[in-house]
């Protein structure tokens, strides 16, 4: 029985809920990321004695699989957009939107998908906007390779993030400080590509670049749906 199917207890004598101990769960998450996540520091947030909390949720894992459930709720548009190429661009970027207000929501993408309701609702709005395009294996392939690329970029963006925050360097600063040992390993002449990119290539804020990252998934997938089945 998952944590969804289970009903919850009487809510004395202290009064609770799930959604009161998700909020909190999130709101210590927000402050610490997810390892100043505990049932029992929930519980003491809520001012309720830990084993309450039990009636409602067995294991932190299933804490964890409600506050991505939650979040998912923030992912998912009040209207759906008609085109399937925009519904799975507004989906990305809405994702990282989440992330970025909620950084541990990096740490708990990908892996076995979430069963809650908001997460459900936004795989069926998803497999809809493609429903009828390819065969099913390539839709399935398609939504799943949307979703490798935005995992990833989002979790290399919070990574750097949380990089800036543990050694106090911004990126300009960290290239600065860098920069020298760069330089002396690039006049050696044995990286000459990387020096090309080094000097050359352009530089873009990160949602300019997850975005146009975006957009090279995307023209790859529509190529994919075009094709005619063999």
């Amino acid at each position: 029985m998952t944590v969804w199917d289970r009903p919850e207890p009487p809510t004395r004598p202290v009064p609770l809920d799930r959604e009161r101990i998700v909020a909190a769960a999130i709101a210590l998450a927000d402050e610490g990321g997810l390892e100043a996540v505990s049932l029992r520091k929930v519980a003491a947030r809520l001012d309720a004695g830990p084993m309450r909390l039990y009636g409602f949720i067995s294991s932190k894992e299933e804490l964890f699989d409600l506050m991505v459930d939650e979040v998912h709720a923030e992912i998912l548009p009040e209207e759906q957009p008609g085109d399937w190429r925009e519904v799975l661009r507004v989906r990305a970027h809405r994702t990282r939107q989440a992330a970025l207000r909620h950084e541990w929501l990096a740490d708990l993408l990908g892996g076995r998908p979430t069963l809650g309701p908001n997460a459900l609702a936004v795989t069926e709005a998803t497999l809809a906007a493609l429903d009828g395009l390819a065969d099913l294996e390539t839709v399935m392939r398609a939504v799943e390779t949307v979703g490798a690329y935005f995992t990833g970029a989002i979790r290399r963006e919070i990574a750097d993030l949380r990089a800036e925050r543990a050694t106090g360097l911004s990126k300009r600063d960290w290239q600065r400080a860098s920069g020298p040992h760069l330089m002396r390993m690039l006049a050696t002449g044995r990286f000459p590509a990387l020096a090309k990119a080094v000097h050359d290539g352009p530089e873009m804020d990160p949602e300019t670049s997850f975005a146009a990252g975006l957009d090279w998934v995307l023209d790859a997938v529509a190529a994919k749906l075009a094709r005619p089945p063999a």
